[in-house]
């Protein structure tokens, strides 16, 4: 059902993805005469599904930041974290830690690219910009026999950022293999992730107004909320580290209609086809996920709306359960198993499948330290709070995918949590769709239901001086889509609408919350390319409803526009694109971001209004590699410091003044990447 869910998603979001067709440089030849003469083939697919990929080698948004593409928001540099400008609910139906800031940088084990090439494939990407900012990634997959691929994928964000203490550091590793006897009978679908967050907190700039001074150009000097020079210049006090770990391993025995097919040329030589009539197959996952703050030099003030406590304590360089500090660690250890049995009906290249099955789930939620009480006397110890579940669910699937043109293609998937803590919790979602070659496109609708708990991180919260416990009723989340895509007009658009009951959100006290009223919210985007000869003009609107008395905060209109001059020069062997692009959205009330509980919060007592935001960029590739310059944040030459995000208010000890903090943008800055791709 996952894949499907994923669909869904994707289908819903506005595409980044460039509207003209981009020739893959993957099959060029090279001029390297100790390289094979072989035209090098390579495609990749997701799990559960028999769409073929191939690899995205065009330059038309190549210049674009990771991360934060199409609407997404980071606090001002890679790593640091994200939300989602364009309103998009979590999904909470079965158990979850509640941890998503970070999710962006994440590889994720349902997401993973499982590829096949007949040549070794290797992809080197680099990017750099201002104030020591690196991330680095690089992929190497192959074929070890043609019907056995393996992948890995590594990627490393070291990102100082331009104002105090604020550092980022993230490690994500992937590992995919995909195996199909040659019979076609077995198939095996292997991955494990990695994913290592850490996150210096500076809680905000303190007074705004500076911002703006020609004697704080330089960002470093400009006071923030966390600062501690006694402890370090370059280091917080104040941190959040995640850390997650994911196997998983689903395998399939196939029974069908076989054949073989003899090659012509050599009678000796045969491949094996599989009409599929009906499949067992099993699921198992293993995953473990972890997260911790810390704050070495604490303000008492700062936890007043959970504990009250003097610390007199002024920053060390370590921490140790009972001493004036303040840590808070969860984990998140969980076991899955399932079991589906699958139906197919219909030819080999658009059978319609049916899947129906169980499973079984292990979760384990652990809350240290915390202050335990010594049985028969009045003392407490330093120890920890667990909490152990098991559940079952089942699960059924249907769905047809279009693989030719012209094609239909529709699904539904249901996953039922039936015993165990979480119960009743369910996801349901259908879709229906259509390739249409007369456009060069597709359409696609759909709709959804959910019904889930609020994650453990929401309803716990536990360290040496407190224990609260919050009551939060179950979050109904209904939504319904279509879109239209077309490459030969150059047009992509749709509509989404949500009805949403018992919204989960964190208020801006730190205190978990929920919105019992019904509310709807609904969105419509579109994004038209036109172009003349050379001449590229690339325009994203969106516009969401959103009213004042739902506890959401994004604005009502986005949009961006790319003005480009895109050609290839010297016979074809260079290309480039250079222009122009801006990106803004109306004035709203930004939401909050609380280090504490590392999440964004609901705030409605500030206002921005932000000048669009503008850069200048030069792309090309050359066979298979791809480079590009921009100038970024080029309107802060000119305009008021743009304001990202609210921070937590911080009220001073001697006036009782309450001030309030704010994310900023950083500098113009000047960024460089590339991406080289070898084939071997």
């Amino acid at each position: 059902m996952l894949p499907l869910l994923c669909a869904l998603t994707a289908w819903g979001q506005p595409s980044t993805l460039p509207m003209t067709p981009q020739r893959d440089t993957s099959n060029d030849k090279t001029n390297n005469g100790g390289w094979k003469n072989q035209e090098a083939v390579i495609h990749y697919h997701y799990r559960n599904s028999a769409t073929e990929h191939n690899i995205d080698t065009g330059i038309h948004t190549f210049h674009r930041r990771l991360f934060i593409q199409p609407w997404q928001r980071d606090m001002g540099n890679p790593g640091s974290p994200v939300l989602n400008l364009l309103f998009t609910p979590e999904y909470r139906v079965g158990p979850t830690l509640g941890y998503h800031v970070y999710d962006v940088y994440r590889y994720n084990v349902d997401s993973l690219k499982y590829y096949n090439t007949n040549r070794p494939y290797s992809v080197f990407s680099y990017q750099m910009a201002g104030r020591q900012e690196n991330i680095a990634s690089i992929m190497h997959t192959q074929n070890i026999r043609p019907n056995w691929n393996v992948a890995v994928e590594y990627r490393k964000i070291s990102s100082p950022g331009y104002y105090q203490v604020q550092r980022n550091n993230d490690d994500n590793f992937a590992l995919s293999t995909n195996y199909k006897s040659l019979n076609k009978h077995y198939t095996l679908h292997g991955g494990m992730v990695y994913n290592k967050q850490q996150h210096d907190e500076n809680g905000g700039v303190l007074y705004r107004d500076l911002l703006d001074s020609p004697d704080y150009n330089n960002r470093r000097i400009l006071n923030t909320a966390y600062e501690s020079p006694t402890y370090s210049t370059t280091r917080s006090t104040v941190a959040n580290v995640q850390r997650d770990m994911t196997m998983m391993l689903e395998h399939a025995y196939t029974w069908g209609v076989t054949d073989t097919l003899w090659d012509e040329e050599d009678t000796a030589a045969y491949t094996y086809t599989l009409t599929p009539r009906f499949s067992i197959s099993h699921n198992a996952t293993m995953s473990t996920e972890q997260h911790s703050y810390k704050d070495l030099a604490p303000d008492s003030m700062r936890y007043t709306s959970l504990f009250q406590r003097s610390f007199p304590n002024k920053g060390n360089a370590y921490y140790s359960a009972g001493a004036d500090s303040v840590f808070t660690r969860q984990k998140w250890f969980w076991v899955d198993n399932k079991v589906l049995f699958n139906g197919f009906f219909g030819k080999q290249n658009g059978q319609l499948q049916f899947s129906a099955g169980a499973g079984v789930r292990y979760d384990q939620f652990i809350s240290d330290p915390v202050s335990k009480l010594i049985a028969d006397s009045p003392y407490y110890r330093i120890g920890y709070d667990r909490r152990s579940m098991a559940g079952t669910y089942i699960e059924g699937n249907i769905r047809k995918e279009a693989l030719a043109a012209n094609a239909w293609e529709y699904g539904a998937a249901l996953k039922l949590y039936t015993t165990g803590t979480y119960a009743g919790n369910f996801a349901f979602n259908a879709l229906l769709g259509k390739r249409l070659k007369s456009i060069g496109g597709s359409f696609t609708a759909g709709a959804g239901q959910q019904l889930g708990s609020a994650p453990y991180s929401y309803t716990d919260y536990q360290n040496i001086y407190a224990f609260k416990f919050f009551d939060l009723e179950r979050e109904s989340i209904t939504s319904a889509f279509a879109m239209l895509e077309s490459a030969r007009l150059r047009l992509s658009g749709g509509a989404r609408g949500y009805i949403i009951n018992n919204y989960i959100y964190q208020g801006s006290e730190g205190i978990p919350a929920q919105y019992t009223a019904s509310f709807t919210l609904p969105q419509v985007w579109i994004r038209k390319v036109f172009r003349v000869g050379s001449f590229y003009l690339d325009n994203e609107l969106v516009y969401q409803a959103v009213s004042a008395s739902t506890p959401v905060n994004v604005p009502q209109v986005m949009g961006r526009h790319q003005l480009s001059f895109e050609k290839g020069l010297f016979h074809n062997a260079i290309k480039i694109a250079t222009g122009v692009e801006a990106r803004y959205n109306t004035a709203y009330t930004p939401a909050g971001y609380d280090a504490q509980f590392n999440r964004f919060f609901y705030q409605n007592y500030d206002t921005v209004k932000n000048f669009p935001e503008l850069a200048v960029f030069f792309n090309f590739r050359i066979k298979r590699f791809r480079a590009f310059l921009t100038g970024e944040n080029m309107q802060q030459l000119f305009a008021r410091n743009a304001i990202l995000f609210s921070g937590t208010p911080v009220r001073s000890r001697t006036t009782g003044d309450v001030t309030i903090p704010m994310y900023a943008m950083p500098n113009t800055m000047l960024r460089f990447g590339f991406s080289w791709a070898m084939v071997n």
